[in-house]
C-alpha cells in the first residue's frame, strides 16, 4: 500500500480549552510541540473550540486565584500557592513565564465569542494563544472588552469592539459547549483526533504525538 495519503476529509484536531485553565495553556503548548514532530503537519486542521471552566464566574472577583483555588478544593492558601509554584515551573520547560500571583480570575464567555470571531478571520490560534499569554503572564482580566479590544489588535482580528454591542458569536460558544457534553467532555484540555482519538488533559508532546501517528496510520489501514 502506498504510504502517501490522499483524503477527502481533512486530518482534523479538535480543541476544547479555556482560556484561564493552566493545563489548557500547557497542552496547547505540547500540542504544538507535537505538530512540530508530525511528519503530516500539513495536512493537519486545527479547530478551537469554547468551554468555560465556570460559566456562572462573575466579571472579576475579590480574591486571589489561589484563595479561589484553596476554597473550591478545601485546602489551605499555602498548598494552592504550592501548586501553581509547581504549574509555573512546568511553564517554563515550554519557555514560558507564568505569573499567576498576578492572575485576575474572571468570565471567560465573551473571550470565547473573541476567539470564534478570530477564527471567522483564519486568526484562531494566534488569538487563543494571546489570550493565554495575557491571562497567565500579563495579569489581563479576561472579561475585560478594553482589554480584549487590545489583545485582539494585537494579533490582527478586526472587529472586536463591535462584538459587545452585538450577540454575535454568542451561539458558537454554546454550541460548543453543547457539543462537549454530548461527547462526554467534562474537564479541558480535550484534544479530539481525527473524529476518533481522544485526548483528556496535558499529558506530554510524547503522547501525543504518539496518538497522532496512531492516527494517521489508521487512516493509511
Amino acid at each position: 500500500m502506498c504510504n502517501d495519503l490522499t483524503v477527502s476529509a481533512p486530518f482534523s484536531i479538535d480543541l476544547w480549552s479555556d482560556v484561564v485553565c493552566p493545563f489548557c495553556y500547557l497542552g496547547s503548548r505540547q500540542l504544538a510541540g507535537a505538530l512540530e514532530l508530525f511528519e503530516h503537519r500539513e495536512d493537519v486542521v486545527l479547530r478551537h473550540h469554547a468551554f468555560e471552566l465556570d460559566p456562572k464566574s462573575p466579571p472579576s472577583f475579590d480574591q486571589t486565584l489561589a484563595q479561589l483555588v484553596a476554597e473550591k478544593y478545601a485546602m489551605p492558601v499555602e498548598r494552592a500557592l504550592e501548586l501553581h509554584h509547581r504549574l509555573e515551573g512546568q511553564a517554563e520547560e515550554f519557555g514560558m513565564t507564568w505569573s499567576l500571583t498576578q492572575a485576575q480570575p474572571s468570565n471567560t464567555f465573551d473571550a470565547h465569542r473573541l476567539i470564534a470571531l478570530a477564527a471567522s478571520q483564519g486568526r484562531a490560534e494566534e488569538m487563543s494563544e494571546r489570550l493565554f499569554r495575557g491571562y497567565f503572564c500579563e495579569g489581563a482580566r479576561l472579561s475585560d472588552h478594553e482589554q480584549l479590544n487590545a489583545l485582539a489588535k494585537e494579533v490582527g482580528v478586526l472587529d472586536a469592539a463591535l462584538l459587545w454591542e452585538t450577540e454575535a458569536f454568542a451561539r458558537d460558544v454554546r454550541h460548543d459547549e453543547e457539543s462537549a457534553q454530548e461527547l462526554g467532555i467534562t474537564s479541558v484540555p480535550a484534544f479530539l483526533i481525527d473524529n476518533k482519538f481522544m485526548i483528556l488533559g496535558a499529558q506530554g508532546v510524547d503522547h501525543v504525538l504518539d496518538v497522532l501517528r496512531r492516527a494517521w496510520a489508521r487512516r493509511a489501514a
